[in-house]
């Protein structure tokens, strides 16, 4: 059995130590600081899910091009929690320091340590604070780092964090962040049914938020379904309120009215959803990636 680790910005070399089983994290972690003054403590939860596209040097859409829109997307919605997919170690250090100190990271590369893509997950320290994460791969072998037994294009895995609500009454939620494979449906249905037994698993206890790229249109394949069997409703059919509806994987094209939605945020019904939206940000015709943010706004209940 591996060793495990904390695996946040602090000491982000040290993720290939990180294994499946939940880690509490040190008193020193927890220390969020206190919430803003005048900040309504029930203001709703601001989660984005954010396929970044993988940080390259190709142009026209390298990285060096995309950070600065990627920042300027990020200064102004300043989400509370960011499920990332597909960053790269050195990119999700840049968008670190883009997010400035109020904020923190955990995850670990696909591949174990920094190597390959992260399923990293940003968070706003003045709203919340993590206590515990665990990884687990989509496999047959959860445990093991880097597994890849059904025939996927690519390793893929999921990251959880345990948080606490420092403005819902010390509410705690989990949170969980993933990428099911673009290569094999076979993959994507495995990685979807391992995903709720390990939703059943937590039990019902604690709100739960889901995000993620799964690759496959919402309502229109067996994962979706598998994913609300689970317990989870779609925030975007359930908010109150919802922004124009995009395709959220454009190929750096201008977003398509109406297009599929294959990145989503779920959560137990208990969670209200206030507001979703597809955010088609781009600036000087330089969109942040190939794929377009997604967000919610939430009440834990």
């Amino acid at each position: 059995m591996p060793s495990h680790t904390r695996v946040t910005r602090r000491r982000g070399l040290k993720a290939a130590l990180a294994a499946a089983i939940p880690l509490p994290l040190s008193s020193t972690a927890l220390s969020a600081g206190p919430a803003r003054a005048g900040t309504d403590r029930h203001a709703p939860l601001r989660v984005m899910s954010f396929n970044l596209r993988y940080a390259s040097t190709a142009e026209p859409h390298s990285w060096a091009a995309r950070r600065p829109v990627t920042r300027a997307l990020l200064h102004r919605e300043r989400p509370h929690v960011i499920g990332t997919q597909e960053g790269l170690y050195q990119q999700l250090r840049d968008i670190e320091a883009d997010l400035g100190t109020a904020y923190d990271w955990i995850g670990t590369g696909r591949a174990g340590g920094s190597r390959d893509e992260f399923m990293a997950v940003f968070y706003d320290t003045r709203r919340l604070a993590p206590e515990e994460y665990d990884h687990f791969w989509l496999s047959d072998t959860p445990d093991v780092i880097g597994s890849n037994t059904w025939g996927g294009g690519s390793v893929r895995m999921v990251t959880r964090v345990r948080f606490r609500d420092l403005r819902s009454g010390d509410r705690e939620f989990h949170l969980l962040n993933t990428h099911l494979d673009n290569h094999s449906q076979y993959a994507r249905a495995r990685a979807a049914a391992l995903i709720a037994r390990r939703i059943a698993a937590l039990g019902t206890s604690l709100p739960l938020v889901v995000t993620g790229d799964f690759n496959v249109a919402a309502h229109k394949n067996p994962v979706y379904d598998t994913m609300l069997g689970a317990g989870l409703a779609d925030t975007w059919d359930t908010a109150a309120e919802r922004s124009e509806l995009y395709g959220t994987f454009h190929g750096y094209r201008p977003p398509t009215p109406g297009g599929d939605r294959i990145d989503w945020i779920l959560a137990t019904p208990g969670v209200t959803a206030h507001e979703a939206r597809i955010n088609a940000f781009s600036a000087h015709g330089q969109y942040p990636s190939d794929h377009l943010p997604v967000q919610a706004s939430l009440t834990l209940g």
